[in-house]
């Protein structure tokens, strides 16, 4: 099975962290990906830049698109990186999830194929 797993962490944590703190980041990251190697294939990973540096597209009814900066609302925690895993199923995903840092709140996501829609 394939999943995205979404990271998602609290604003300022890793300014704030000291530098013992950002190894425990680190090194859970690395028991992560470990895990993943050992279990399944990592197929892909980035971390992403804060919420405010994001471009928002919308689509209005009569089909206009508007583009603004950043987010619409205050956001307590952001998205701020993904892996996307190939994985024997969703406890062996959440297993893998369990060993990223305390402090994010992860999101396991299974893909989909939606028949008849082929990427390019």
């Amino acid at each position: 099975m394939r999943y995205v797993v979404l990271i998602a962490y609290e604003p300022g944590a890793w300014e704030a962290a000291d530098e013992a703190g950002r190894q425990e980041y680190f090194d859970a990251h690395h028991a992560f990906e470990q895990f993943v190697d050992e279990h399944g294939r990592r197929l892909e990973s980035a971390a992403l830049s804060d919420a405010d540096l994001a471009t928002t597209v919308r689509h209005r009814e009569d089909g206009t698109a508007v583009v603004s900066d950043g987010p619409f609302v205050e956001l307590v925690e952001q998205v701020g990186g993904y892996y996307d895993v190939e994985l024997p199923d969703l406890d062996t995903a959440i297993a893998a999830a369990k060993l990223l840092p305390r402090s994010y709140t992860v999101e396991v996501r299974p893909t989909v194929r939606i028949e008849g829609y082929e990427s390019r």
